[in-house]
């Protein structure tokens, strides 16, 4: 029987050439966005990165653009507010999106953002894939139910990213994979194949890349 959601092999020489190439060009920060009226004009592809905070967003995306500190990294839940918008080269944004799952901000703060983060998914066209991270120790919560079930509702393919893996053991991660296919066979929108990372090691960055390149 053909295994639900498997692992994403790793790409070919040529995949990985595309995806090297790719995140070799200029990223650059162009703007936090608290509004649907500051998005930038959708003139090119985006992809975003969604997760609950302190998942590691803000570290993958410095790993996956080689530079240290693109994306700002804290230990501090909820310290992303914005929709953060990079340059990846001329023709793709890179977009980094408000943490979910925050116990210490405000109700009204909290509110505010869910309602950018659907306003966003639901009616940004140029949207290609998101990408949701799941933390590698804990698999798919129920703060993270919501918003794969808000990309259902809005029709936008996600990709689960698991990160940290080289903070499990390899029985613990078999568990956890368990768990997180079990949740996505519930998802029409998910993407059927699982990408593992950890970008303390670098493990999965080459693998990324090449899955990003091949949707320009």
């Amino acid at each position: 029987m053909k295994l639900s959601f498997p692992v994403c092999a790793d790409p070919d020489s040529a995949a990985a050439e595309r995806g090297r190439l790719l995140f070799a060009r200029e990223s650059e920060f162009v703007k936090g966005v608290v509004a649907m009226s500051g998005l930038p004009p959708a003139d090119r592809l985006e992809i975003c990165f969604a997760g609950r905070s302190n998942v590691g967003k803000s570290s993958l995306i410095n790993a996956l653009t080689g530079t240290k500190a693109l994306a700002r990294a804290s230990n501090t839940p909820g310290r992303t507010q914005e929709i953060n918008y990079f340059t990846q080269g001329p023709d793709l944004y890179l977009v980094d999106l408000p943490g979910y799952g925050y116990a210490n901000a405000p109700l009204p703060v909290v509110a505010k953002w869910q309602r950018l983060l659907k306003q966003y998914l639901t009616g940004r066209q140029t949207l290609r894939r998101a990408f949701v991270l799941i933390d590698a120790r804990h698999g798919i919560k129920k703060v993270d139910e919501e918003i794969l079930s808000l990309l259902d509702s809005a029709a936008v393919t996600f990709q689960c990213v698991l990160t940290k893996t080289d903070k499990v053991k390899a029985a613990e991660r078999d568990r956890v994979l368990t768990q997180v296919r079990h949740a996505l066979a519930k998802h029409p929108a998910a993407f059927p194949e699982l990408v593992l990372t950890s970008s303390e090691k670098g493990d999965g960055i080459a693998t990324l890349r090449a899955i990003i390149a091949a949707l320009t």
